[in-house]
């Protein structure tokens, strides 16, 4: 490994991967909710997952939407409201340059936040592997198979519009806040909607996203709930790339624990075919599925810093916009 927990970057450790990564024409990437964390944006999963009185992941189900499509979109709405309001961070922008700079470069992404799109990370080189809060698609499978269409629009019908009046702008009632800690940005605002003592109103599906195409099924998100396949295609693709010669040089694991399945099961296939891993997180414990071995870098600390420092010797200084658009440009 690279660095003990508590002190500063390693100086030859840093050198080596500048080294190898030099060296390298096929690198993958593994992304993780610790990546969009120095973007400000809160995470639904874990300790005090709760948006308002729900616990979130209960909400992120087939059979929520069943039973309450409103409630369902109405968490769904937030969050892309949230996510529009944050903005890519550095860590974002210089992966999408190794992708211009690399055309053997992978990233396979568990966020669903849309802000590795908004850094214009070349689509073809980026695999969404629990879809994303940017593109709808029809509910009914059988006969309309309307979507996924991306769709950037906030609020994406007027009765999701987040509420801005009735509430208490000093009450600490989420366990959520928006403030980032990415130097780069400003803090972002918590957000009325998430707090309790604004009541949310009871939606109708004639209140919700219609499909266009068949124009009587909703519209719901294009993400992952629980108890759902993952899309084959994205599976496809990576399976793909991690088989086809030559072997992959480095898998790079940013901002994710890698303890979630097939996730993590990238890392030991990339590692059984040579490729050398390395890992940035925040938290030391967080050792790759079979331990660390031989050769593997860890960098602990912000990904927002330490990926452009990583990635500098090939893709040059990063350079962060004010704003990013809202709409990736393609």
């Amino acid at each position: 490994m690279a660095t003990s927990p508590s002190a500063p970057i390693d100086l030859a450790q840093l050198h080596s991967f500048h080294v190898a990564l030099a060296q390298s024409t096929r690198v993958l990437s593994l992304l993780g909710a610790g990546l969009s964390a120095s973007s400000g944006l809160p995470t639904f999963r874990g300790a005090g997952g709760l948006w308002r009185t729900h616990d979130a992941t209960s909400l992120a189900t087939p059979e929520a939407f069943e039973a309450n499509p409103g409630l369902v979109w109405q968490f769904y709405s937030y969050r892309r409201h949230m996510a529009l309001q944050a903005q890519p961070n550095a860590a974002h922008y210089a992966l999408a340059e190794l992708a211009r700079r690399m055309p053997g470069f992978l990233t396979l992404s568990q966020n669903v936040d849309g802000l590795s799109q908004r850094a214009n990370h070349p689509p073809a080189q980026l695999q969404l592997l629990h879809g994303t809060l940017f593109a709808v698609r029809c509910m009914d499978r059988e006969l309309c198979r309307y979507g996924p269409e991306p769709n950037f629009v906030d609020p994406i019908v007027p009765a999701l519009a987040i509420p801005t009046s009735g509430a208490d702008p000093t009450a600490n009632t989420t366990r959520h806040s928006a403030a980032t800690t990415d130097h780069n940005h400003q803090p972002a605002q918590d957000l009325d909607i998430s707090n309790i003592s604004v009541p949310l109103d009871s939606l109708s599906p004639s209140d919700l996203p219609t499909c266009p195409k068949c124009t009587h099924a909703l519209l719901r998100p294009n993400v992952v709930w629980f108890g759902e396949s993952l899309p084959w295609t994205v599976l496809e693709t990576v399976d793909t790339y991690i088989a086809q010669p030559p072997p992959i040089d480095l898998i790079l694991v940013l901002g994710t624990s890698a303890k979630v399945f097939p996730a993590a099961g990238y890392i030991a296939e990339a590692r059984a075919k040579g490729a050398r891993v390395c890992v940035v997180n925040t938290d030391v414990n967080d050792a790759p599925p079979g331990g660390w071995q031989e050769g593997d870098w860890f960098f602990r600390g912000d990904a927002a810093v330490l990926v452009p420092m990583l990635l500098e010797p090939v893709i040059g200084r990063v350079v962060v916009p004010d704003v990013a658009p809202h709409t990736p440009v393609v």
